[in-house]
């Protein structure tokens, strides 16, 4: 069984812990689109990874780990992710594969990342400014270095040259010797070089040989650049389509869709939230809940469960099951609110609307559940959860349209509940075939 697992809010909803729990069931984890701008934290017995651009299943022995041509890749990044899973002995060896068609970022394109958020002012985005946007950019402009462009030695001075070039114009200052940044790419590609490869083809091999298959997203459905909160959006299709143009698989590959959503709600960067709470319980969900960027540091905003975006992410992923995370971080709260609709000018809405400005014009309409004192923190089996929290999780499912196949209690892997009579229950029963 090949699945998708996504998130299904604003980013940072906890896919690298889903995905690293669900990995001894599959035999690739291929991770299809953004780049060191994701973070996916996972802790394992206690002790932290933060993952980047690897994909979360690199923690487990025999699994391969791809990175599709979706991705933006910044080699020094990569390796330097790379030598840091080493030091915690966790080495990539043969267990890695780089598509030959992944865009790579270079040296200037944060300079222009950090110069086009300047030039924003008010109406900036939010970026990471860690150059993904213009990296993106010179993709869809069809000027892009490419992983497998590394190889001709001749061919890659011209394309550098003129890259630099212009980015000098651009940006003025002191100039960019283009001779150091293509000396620099060489000797990063010699390194990646046996890690290269089709991965369209190889996914497909391993498709027709039974071998199960993750798809990893990064970022999250409403900060899709074509179906999110446009323009405070990532670069990248963080949807389900992303699935197939980043990693050159046909849809049919696709055997599932697994949402990943919090039990409240967070965001990094600009853009509207209409559950957004600024005074203590916001204070509360983020210091509760450690809500700061695992790329950037950077505190999130937050705010209660928004039923009506995450239904939306339901239609426009095909969702099957949501991951429920971080359901430990409401312990002790005496009432807890969900957002079931939206009232946009004095009229209640319960679709999702299309125009960000509208979006951002919309007041949440509340539904209220006591809360729950008994913690739920480390509860491995549901029917232990308190009668509150089961009774709040039965509700999410119903204003979200889809069941909660998992519940996550806790940051560590264990601390976990699958649901064996869920849809996810029922994936999990193959074996994978390696």
């Amino acid at each position: 069984m090949n699945i998708a697992v996504l998130g299904a809010q604003w980013g940072d909803e906890g896919k690298g812990k889903i995905v690293d729990l669900l990995t001894p069931h599959v035999s690739i984890v291929a991770r299809y689109q953004g780049g060191h701008n994701a973070g996916h934290t996972v802790y394992v017995k206690g002790q932290k990874f933060v993952l980047h651009l690897i994909p979360a299943g690199i923690l487990h022995p025999g699994v391969t780990c791809v990175i599709g041509n979706g991705v933006v890749i910044d080699p020094h990044a990569l390796f330097a992710e790379l030598d840091e899973l080493g030091r915690h002995g966790v080495e990539a060896g043969d267990r890695l594969l780089i598509s030959d068609k992944a865009h790579l970022i270079l040296p200037y394109h944060r300079e222009l990342d950090l110069l086009a958020e300047a030039r924003r002012g008010e109406r900036k985005i939010g970026t990471t400014s860690r150059g993904i946007g213009p990296a993106y950019e010179d993709k869809i402009a069809r000027r892009g270095i490419r992983v497998g462009d590394l190889v001709d030695r001749a061919a890659l001075a011209e394309e550098v040259r003129e890259n630099v070039e212009a980015r000098n114009h651009l940006i003025g200052g002191s100039a960019l010797d283009w001779r150091a940044v293509l000396d620099d790419l060489l000797t990063l590609g010699e390194r990646m070089r046996p890690w290269v490869g089709d991965v369209s083809l190889f996914l497909a091999q391993a498709i027709r040989e039974g071998r199960p298959v993750m798809f990893e997203g990064a970022q999250g459905t409403l900060l899709d650049i074509d179906h999110g909160t446009y323009p405070y959006v990532t670069s990248s299709n963080a949807s389900i389509g992303g699935v197939c143009t980043g990693l050159g698989v046909g849809p049919r590959a696709i055997g599932g869709v697994l949402g990943v959503a919090k039990a409240y709600l967070t965001r990094v960067g600009e853009g509207p939230l209409p559950t957004e709470l600024t005074g203590a319980m916001g204070d509360r969900l983020r210091d509760t809940g450690q809500e700061y960027g695992a790329s950037t540091g950077r505190p999130r905003r937050c705010g209660w469960y928004d039923a009506v975006a995450v239904r939306y992410a339901v239609r426009i992923n095909g969702i099957d099951a949501l991951a429920l995370t971080k359901l430990d971080v409401l312990d002790g709260l005496d009432a807890i609110q969900i957002c079931t609709a939206y009232r946009l000018h004095g009229r209640l809405i319960t679709e999702w609307p299309s125009d960000t400005a509208l979006l951002a014009a919309c007041e949440p309409v509340y539904e209220t559940l006591p809360g729950w004192e008994a913690p739920t923190k480390g509860v491995r089996r549901f029917d232990e959860l308190p009668a509150a929290a089961r009774q709040y999780i039965a509700r999410l499912e119903e204003v979200s349209g889809v069941p909660a196949a998992i519940v996550s209690t806790g940051s560590d892997r264990d601390e976990t509940i699958v649901r064996d009579d869920s849809v996810v229950g029922g994936w999990l029963t193959a074996r994978p075939r390696r």
